[in-house]
């Protein structure tokens, strides 16, 4: 054994053909069977197995605000209209008594819904309409898209 070897090598002989010496395979040594190390727990701090990180966060199938609403005003109820029974959904209903409070005088019912019609057909005269220059822009994309695909056509 040399004296430049680290301690606990030894130094391989070299082979038949007298190149470089045959390597051993490695083997992992582990000193702790928990495989402890970066991510990775020891075994007693791991999660078990269906076992969450956060016990006590939100419990499964627990709905939010926004889906208990969408469920609750959606509904199906029924109302007599005309002599004749419908389904009509509860938003549905409760605009159609906003309009008949209003009817009746009621002030802040004609508010409500007139501040309602003004948002929504707002939202949809926004979406319908395109400035001139929006409209020169697509125009020109458009162009530019023929004239590609006739390129390519050809």
């Amino acid at each position: 054994m040399s004296t430049d070897a680290k301690p606990g090598r030894e130094k391989l002989p070299p082979n038949k053909s007298g190149g470089k010496p045959k390597s051993r395979p490695r083997i992992r040594v582990r000193l702790d069977d928990d495989g402890v190390g970066y991510g990775r727990p020891p075994r007693a701090h791991q999660f078990k197995p269906g076992e969450s990180g956060n016990p006590k966060g939100r419990p499964k199938g627990k709905k939010n605000e926004a889906t208990m609403l969408d469920e609750l005003l959606f509904q199906k109820i029924k109302i007599r209209e005309g002599g004749r029974e419908r389904r009509i959904t509860l938003f549905e209903g409760m605009l159609r008594r906003f309009a008949e409070d209003s009817l009746k005088g009621n002030i802040k019912a004609a508010t409500f819904l007139f501040s309602r019609y003004g948002a929504t057909s707002s939202a949809e005269s926004q979406q319908s309409e395109l400035s001139d220059d929006d409209q020169a822009v697509l125009k020109a994309y458009a162009q530019d898209l023929l004239a590609k695909t006739r390129k390519e056509g050809k």
